[in-house]
């Protein structure tokens, strides 16, 4: 079991009383220190799991945690410019970030001047929900083609096939993408693309062979008939794609990765804005309409404490070191 699959779980066995969470606090201690805006900042555009993730959360941190809880897009960068909009903000509460895990501990490895410390510049707050990746098809590939070795098969004997898209370069799917060429001896050519909708039309076009991607990005076109799902990257099968089966099933353990998203305040915030701002979320993330919402866009939502969560950090920074090295992929800061 992962480290997150044990934060899921203790998660959701508290959810039943986690209702009670604010009552148990004080409300009289909410309303004393109620700030009036809180501004949650994601670095992707509107419509997608992040965003949509804030805007769940949002709906129920007012009026609870501050009066108004609105959504900002500062997109850019690959999810870069977010982060530094929070690091340069003030540690009063009323700015939080909303980030990928790939953005804190994938692009340390890979860029070699980032413009923040994944650890200096934040202060951890809470688990938001956690995803796995799935490995597409299309119409370019044949029917016929069922499973990773078979598509493995398939692209060794048409090297014009030998390729893939994901959301971003140096993302998690990328390199997810990336390993499983490596294990059949193919050289995959990668197409990054700003976000998986992008790359999913140009798979169901024939642009493009496979698509590796969040789940939930996929199984939204499965009624097309013209996309399969090949694999999963859980430890576990998928609920949102059950019949599928994970890579590790498939004889590739070494691609057994799920993401994470997270709410992080800028560095330097009090420990009594952070246990506030923690309660909050958790009390959010438990709420039956922000499961919903979220399972809906292929996302398990849970919660943690700002210490499991930057423990979770420095795990999976340091898991990453290695996989970069291997797939030899860097960016240009």
């Amino acid at each position: 079991m992962t480290h997150s699959d044990g934060i899921q779980r203790r998660t959701l066995l508290q959810s039943a009383g986690v209702s009670a969470l604010l009552a148990g606090i004080g409300q009289q201690a909410f309303a004393q220190s109620q700030m009036e805006v809180v501004r949650l900042i994601t670095g992707f555009a509107a419509g997608g799991t992040s965003d949509t993730t804030c805007r769940r959360v949002a709906t129920r941190l007012a009026p609870e945690y501050a009066k108004t809880a609105v959504v900002e897009n500062k997109t850019g960068a690959g999810g870069q410019i977010a982060v530094q909009y929070v690091k340069a903000a003030a540690p009063d509460g009323t700015t939080v970030l909303q980030t990928p895990t790939s953005m804190l501990t994938i692009y340390p490895h890979i860029y070699k001047k980032l413009p923040y410390d994944p650890v200096a510049d934040l202060t951890p707050v809470t688990l938001a929900c956690s995803f796995d990746f799935g490995f597409a098809v299309g119409p370019a590939v044949p029917l016929s083609v069922k499973t990773v070795p078979e598509f493995l098969l398939w692209a060794k004997a048409n090297p014009l096939g030998q390729n893939f898209g994901s959301p971003a370069a140096g993302s998690t799917p990328h390199f997810i993408g990336a390993l499983l060429g490596k294990s059949g001896g193919l050289d995959m050519k990668h197409a990054a693309y700003r976000g998986t909708q992008p790359a999913m039309l140009d798979l169901l076009g024939g642009n493009i062979s496979a698509v590796s991607g969040p789940i939930g990005d996929i199984t939204q076109h499965l009624p097309t008939g013209k996309v399969r799902i090949l694999g999963v990257s859980g430890a576990r099968r998928s609920r949102f794609a059950p019949d599928v089966p994970t890579f590790a099933e498939q004889g590739l353990p070494e691609l057994t990765h799920s993401e994470w998203f997270a709410f992080f305040l800028p560095a330097k915030a009090s420990p009594e804005i952070v246990s506030r701002l923690n309660a909050a979320m958790k009390v959010a993330l438990a709420q039956k309409d922000v499961v919903d919402g979220m399972a809906g866009f292929g996302l398990e939502a849970m919660s943690s404490t700002p210490a499991e969560l930057a423990d979770l950090v420095k795990k999976d920074t340091a898991k990453w070191a290695p996989i970069v090295k291997q797939v030899g992929f860097s960016a240009e800061a």
